[in-house]
């Protein structure tokens, strides 16, 4: 079964603000978590293409660089994400209309292509479904097979919107780095542990071997991880 993928990525110094921390070192965060989630999918073999809206210009062109197909955002200040997935939406399904459709959130640091394909596989058994975050009450990946309707309502308690609106949660690990996205300091703690993406991994590495005041280099979520190579 093939699909494309949709992303919204902010891509802001804005992002991420319950992390805590200077605005840029949330920035360069917020960015090596999208590259590693946006790598994964990428390298998932039913994925024929992943589409990422975003306002950002400098960080779309690292994301094309990992496989993604950038769509310009249009803002929407009633609802900025919803708005920007249904553009992903309408991008991919011009592109790929055969194809079924997933919505991923752009924060999944401990994302593998394992995880997409398992996910995936689940999918194909249901017209629509979802991945619930792993508190159980977000949503991290929202699919539809082909033809079949799909209207994002991410946000808060968007699992139980996207269940009302028909989606059947997956029965997937809470563990599984589909389910984990990072909002909090202590997301990013476990995340660690769990084992992050190359980008993710060097920033943060870059950040322990830093001196305390020292900036972290922009540069760090560009180096991949001899452990965890992007390619497909």
């Amino acid at each position: 079964m093939n699909w494309v993928v949709v992303v919204p990525v902010k891509g802001n110094p804005g992002a991420k603000t319950r992390l805590g921390g200077p605005g840029t070192d949330r920035a360069q965060l917020a960015d090596a978590f999208a590259l590693d989630t946006v790598a994964a999918l990428a390298a998932a073999a039913p994925v024929l293409a992943v589409f990422v809206v975003t306002g950002d210009t400098v960080l779309g062109a690292q994301l094309a660089r990992v496989g993604a197909r950038i769509v310009a955002e249009v803002r929407d200040p009633a609802d900025p994400l919803n708005a920007a997935i249904d553009v992903g939406l309408a991008t991919a399904a011009a592109e790929f209309p055969t194809a079924h459709r997933a919505v991923v959130t752009g924060d999944l640091p401990a994302l593998t292509a394992d995880d997409v394909e398992r996910a995936l596989a689940l999918a194909a058994h249901h017209e629509r479904s979802m991945v619930p975050d792993a508190d159980g009450t977000g949503t991290t990946m929202l699919l539809a097979l082909a033809g079949a309707p799909i209207s994002p309502r991410f946000g808060s308690g968007s699992r139980a919107a996207h269940e009302a609106a028909g989606h059947v949660p997956l029965a997937l690990p809470a563990r599984s780095g589909i389910r984990r996205d990072v909002d909090t300091p202590a997301d990013l703690t476990l995340i660690e542990r769990l084992g992050a993406g190359p980008y993710t991994s060097a920033l943060l590495a870059a950040a322990s071997a830093a001196p305390h005041d020292a900036p972290v280099p922009t540069s760090a979520p560009l180096v991949p991880s001899p452990d965890r190579p992007l390619e497909k």
